[in-house]
């Protein structure tokens, strides 16, 4: 799995005149989009997780770039105007730590070669392509594969590089030209930079294709040919003029085939994906007891946990199975024999909390109340002054009805009286700001489909080490589910003790990424400005919400049926179907509700034509 890339993007693009006096190359716009700026999306979209540019001419507009990018990480080259590319990745080379993606930063390309160099079984590869007829070619000749090595067909196909010049005529055979994107491994970047530091002084503005064809007799480099690959370097007007006219058409049909049906889940979950999370389930079969797959999960339960929480207070503990898994999970594990568990309904998954608390045969009591209502937090407090009770059982953002409950103000309040905290935050988190020390949560559960935006299949607890070393030794209720055991047989081995679900991990590894990316202030931000949409849309055709604005998530919205004998909310539903949107009834038998929820990877322009969707079906049944 390659998780780095380093640009090259020092270079002053002098042969491009005034287009390039103020900003660098890779700041051409193609459809409005710099195109180093698509190469980072495309990167992104591969799970590439940190980006490393090194920077000199207009160095600033790489640093407002990496603002808007967190993967980003700007290294300023300070003799640029004097160097090369080579000089520009020696600077990078210290924040490189494993095998990387080199690529220029005045490309455009199709996404498919990334997806080729980081499935390539070789350790360092250059991407070709067959003739372009660019005026500015560097042609690679080959040299046979080993004897032995690789496939007949990959002996038939590729090889690897024994020359490479600008001018054919230094060649004895020509295979492909240099596209400008390379899968590099850590050593032979050391051999390049070794080489670099002799030959500064005689060639300053050494290129790095030149330092690769230098260490070639220690570090083989093998050539992986797309013989019709659609790409180009901008250099100058007439390559620009080329890239508008001829290439950029091109990647965009050809990336546009591989874009996946959208469907518009306004359900409360699983909620809609990237294609990008959706692609990441496709990758090399691997037994996960391998340790580079141990290394995934052990990245993916740090991430989760600093979503939420510090590192060193709280832990990622995960499960194959859903958000009720893990419910299931806190509430089996966490109670001891001599404990007593209040638990909080005011909805069908505090009803559920309840309930497997009732099926452990768990000494519990329910507090009832509203569904779509505050809880009243003085007659909360007078059932904690009881002194009964060990632990707080707490649905912090009620799915039923997109009820949000103040754990700012519960939470702090049950550890006031010595409460340990579980909630079930499966529909809020990651979709809202939360720190889980702040707010006084011990156990939080969740699960990889509804904010993370991945696929689903893995639920999982962040928990409070203090508390969590508590549970050790609690008699064990479940052996899959037992949280205390799973956390320390992940602890000392680094793996599960069961088959994870693979490729959903990869995935939401995926949708870990993209939310670091978006950040969950400003994923938060989009989600509401959703919801505002919605809102204002149900105002206007005068339907109504069964909670109140103020208490409302921002996450789902509970409405309540039209009041026409037309109505039919099956008919509602295919309608929407029709349209590329699924909506989802409500759950309350007493109250006759709708639910429109926008979680998940939902943009507000698609919120707005569902708006119009409904609209058009509430004009037809006046």
């Amino acid at each position: 799995m390659i998780k780095q890339a380093v640009f090259v993007a020092a270079g002053l693009g002098s042969r491009l005149k005034e287009k390039t006096v103020s900003m660098p190359k890779g700041f051409l716009e193609l459809n409005g989009i710099a195109i180093v700026e698509w190469s980072v999306q495309k990167l992104l979209a591969c799970g590439i997780e940190k980006i490393i540019i090194g920077t000199g001419h207009c160095a600033q507009a790489y640093n407002e770039l990496a603002k808007k990018y967190p993967a980003i990480q700007t290294v300023y080259s300070a003799e640029y105007e004097t160097t090369g590319s080579m000089a520009t990745l020696s600077v990078c080379a210290p924040y490189v730590t494993e095998d990387f993606i080199l690529l220029e930063s005045d490309l455009i390309y199709d996404s498919i070669g990334l997806s080729v160099l980081c499935n390539d079984i070789h350790e360092n590869v250059i991407l070709a392509s067959g003739a372009t007829n660019s005026g500015d070619e560097v042609y690679l000749e080959p040299q046979p594969s080993p004897k032995g090595e690789g496939s007949p067909l990959e002996a038939a196909n590729d090889s690897f590089l024994k020359a490479l010049s600008k001018n054919k005529a230094e060649l004895s055979s020509t295979y492909g030209e240099l596209v400008g994107i390379t899968k590099i491994s850590p050593a032979l970047l050391s051999a390049m930079c070794e080489y670099y530091e002799k030959k500064r002084a005689e060639f300053p503005k050494l290129d790095y294709e030149r330092a690769i064809m230098a260490c070639t007799d220690k570090h083989q480099v093998f050539i992986r040919k797309i013989e019709y690959y659609a790409w180009r370097e901008i250099d100058d007007d007439s390559h620009l003029e080329m890239a508008k006219r001829e290439i950029l058409p091109r990647i965009l049909e050809n990336e546009s085939l591989k874009n996946i049906r959208r469907e518009v889940l306004l359900n409360p979950g699983p909620a809609t994906t990237s294609d990008s999370v959706k692609y990441a389930q496709v990758c090399a079969d691997i037994c996960p007891r391998e340790k580079e797959f141990g290394d995934v999960m052990k990245w993916i339960c740090k991430e989760l946990t600093s979503i939420a929480a510090g590192l060193a207070e709280y832990e990622t503990v995960f499960f194959g199975g859903s958000g009720t898994a893990a419910d299931e999970v806190m509430i089996s594990s966490c109670v001891p024999e001599n404990g007593h568990i209040l638990i909080v309904d005011n909805g069908s998954y505090g009803q559920r909390l309840a309930k497997i608390a009732s099926v452990y045969k768990i000494n519990h009591t329910v507090f009832k109340s509203s569904t779509y209502e505050r809880i009243d937090i003085s007659a909360l407090e007078n059932e904690f002054k009881t002194g009964k009770y060990t632990h707080l059982g707490i649905v912090y953002h009620e799915t039923t009805t997109g009820l949000l409950n103040p754990l700012d103000i519960i939470c702090p309040l049950a550890k006031k009286y010595n409460i340990v905290t579980i909630v079930d935050a499966v529909s809020i988190y990651a979709g809202m700001p939360m720190n889980l020390s702040k707010l006084g949560i011990d156990f939080m559960a969740s699960t990889s489909n509804k904010n993370i935006q991945g696929m689903a299949g893995i639920g999982f607890v962040i928990c409070k080490k203090s508390e969590l070393e508590k549970t050790k030794n609690i008699p064990m209720r479940n052996y899959y589910l037992n949280l205390y055991d799973q956390y320390d047989h992940f602890s000392k081995t680094g793996q599960t003790r069961f088959t994870p679900p693979v490729q959903s991990l990869y995935a939401l590894r995926q949708a870990i990424l993209e939310t670091k990316q978006e950040t969950v202030e400003k994923r938060w931000q989009r989600y509401t400005e959703c919801w505002r949409i919605l809102v204002d849309a149900v105002k206007r055709f005068n339907l109504k919400m069964l909670v109140k604005e103020e208490d409302q998530s921002h996450l789902i919205t509970a409405i309540f049926d039209p009041q026409s004998p037309k109505y039919s909310f099956e008919d509602l539903h295919d309608l929407a179907r029709q349209h590329g949107f699924t909506i989802y009834p409500g759950k309350l038998g007493n109250i006759n509700t709708f639910r429109i929820a926008n979680i998940g990877d939902i943009k507000p322009h698609e919120m707005k034509r569902f708006t119009e969707v409904l609209k058009g079906y509430l004009d037809s049944i006046k």
